[in-house]
C-alpha cells in the first residue's frame, strides 16, 4: 500500500514505514531514492554522505514523498518513479 503525500515536511523517527522520494538538486536535477528516516537521509544528502550522484549537488530540496507500508513497495514504486520522465515527475510533484 502506497499513501501519497506532496506536503515536503515530515518528522519521523526510525520506524517501520519506508519513503519514497524526490529531492531536487542545486543544478535543479531530481534524485529518487528510499528510507527509512526521511528527514535522516535528507541532512544526509544536504552533509555529502548521501549518494554519491548527490554529493557534488548539494544542498538539496525534498519536493515529494510517498509513504509506503514496506521497503519491498518502496522500491518496487522508486524504480517506476525513475522511469518517468522529468515532465512526468514534475506533474506527480505538484499534483
Amino acid at each position: 500500500m502506497i499513501i501519497s503525500v506532496t506536503e515536503p515536511s515530515i518528522t519521523n523517527k526510525q520506524t517501520n514505514q519506508w519513503f519514497v522520494y524526490i529531492i531536487e538538486c542545486c543544478d535543479n536535477t531530481l534524485y529518487t531514492g528510499i528510507t527509512n528516516n526521511l528527514d535522516n537521509r535528507i541532512k544526509t544528502h544536504n552533509q555529502g554522505k548521501g549518494a554519491k550522484y548527490t554529493r557534488a549537488r548539494r544542498p538539496v530540496t525534498l519536493k515529494y514523498y510517498e509513504i509506503a507500508s514496506d521497503k519491498s513497495s518502496a522500491s518496487k514504486r522508486e524504480i517506476a518513479i525513475k522511469k518517468l520522465s522529468r515532465n512526468q515527475k514534475i506533474k506527480l510533484i505538484n499534483n
